[in-house]
C-alpha cells in the first residue's frame, strides 16, 4: 500500500483577513474543514499541518492533524508553498526516516471540496501514470486582454466572429485546492507541476476559494445550501 501524506500549509500571517486560517466558517475554524476532509479521504494515510502559529497548531491537533513547526524564514508572504512542503518532507525524513510515496498539497482556503475530490485527484495520478496532478473545474467564458499597445483582443475566441458561450471549446480552471505529486519527482523539481500532469475535474460549486471576507460569505452560503 502506498504511503500518502496530506500536507496543509497554514501560516499565521494574513493581510486580507487577519488569522484567516482560524476564521469561523460554518461553526468551525476554516482550517478544521480541510483537516476533516483529508482524514476522511480513503487514500490519505497521514495529515500534517505546517505552521508557525501556536493557535493554528493547537486547533490543528484538536481536529486530528499532526503539526510540523515552520521556521520564521519560511513564514513570510513571499515564501512559496513548495518550500513549506519541502520543509515538512525533510523534517519527517530526519526525525522518523519517513518517506511517503505520494504527497498531497491541500489549501485550507477551499472548504467546499469533498474527501472524494482528494481521492479523485490521487486516482487520476495513479490511473494515468502521471507524476503530478491537480483539481480543475470546467470553464466556459470569454477571456480578454489588453496588449502593451492598448489593443483589446480576445484570448480564447475571435472577437470578429461571436459564437455561443456553449460552443466555446471546453477549458479548465485550476481550483487551487488540491495538488498531488510523487515525492521523488517533487524533491527534484521543487515545483508542484512536473513530468506528466493529470487533471481531476470537480463541479464549479465545489471549486471556490476564500481570499477575503466576501469570499467567506459566498462560500458559507454554498456550504449551508449543500447541508440543507
Amino acid at each position: 500500500m502506498a504511503k500518502i501524506v496530506a500536507i496543509i500549509p497554514a501560516r499565521g500571517g494574513s493581510k486580507a483577513v487577519p488569522k484567516k486560517n482560524l476564521y469561523g466558517f460554518a461553526g468551525k475554524p476554516l482550517i478544521a474543514h480541510m483537516i476533516e476532509h483529508a482524514k476522511q479521504a480513503r487514500s490519505v494515510n497521514r495529515v500534517v499541518v505546517s505552521t508557525d502559529d501556536p493557535e493554528i497548531a493547537s486547533v490543528s491537533r484538536k481536529y486530528g492533524s499532526e503539526v510540523v513547526w515552520r521556521p520564521k524564514e519560511l513564514s513570510t508572504d513571499t515564501v512559496s508553498s513548495e518550500l513549506a512542503l519541502l520543509h515538512v518532507l525533510r523534517s519527517l525524513q530526519e526525525s522518523e526516516t519517513y518517506e511517503p510515496d505520494i504527497v498531497i498539497f491541500l489549501q485550507c482556503t477551499s472548504p467546499l471540496i469533498l474527501p472524494e475530490d482528494i481521492d479523485g485527484t490521487v486516482n487520476a495520478l495513479l490511473d494515468e501514470g502521471a507524476d503530478s496532478a491537480l483539481t480543475v473545474t470546467p470553464f466556459h467564458g470569454f477571456l480578454w486582454r489588453k496588449s502593451a499597445k492598448g489593443k483589446v483582443e480576445g484570448i480564447n475566441h475571435n472577437k470578429s466572429r461571436r459564437i455561443r458561450r456553449q460552443d466555446l471549446k471546453t477549458q479548465y480552471q485550476e481550483t487551487g485546492a488540491i495538488y498531488v505529486m510523487k515525492r521523488e519527482g517533487f524533491l527534484k523539481a521543487k515545483n508542484r507541476f512536473f513530468g506528466k500532469l493529470a487533471m481531476h475535474v470537480i463541479p464549479q460549486n465545489r471549486s471556490f476559494e476564500i481570499n477575503d471576507l466576501v469570499d467567506f460569505h459566498v462560500n458559507e452560503a454554498l456550504f449551508n445550501q449543500r447541508k440543507a
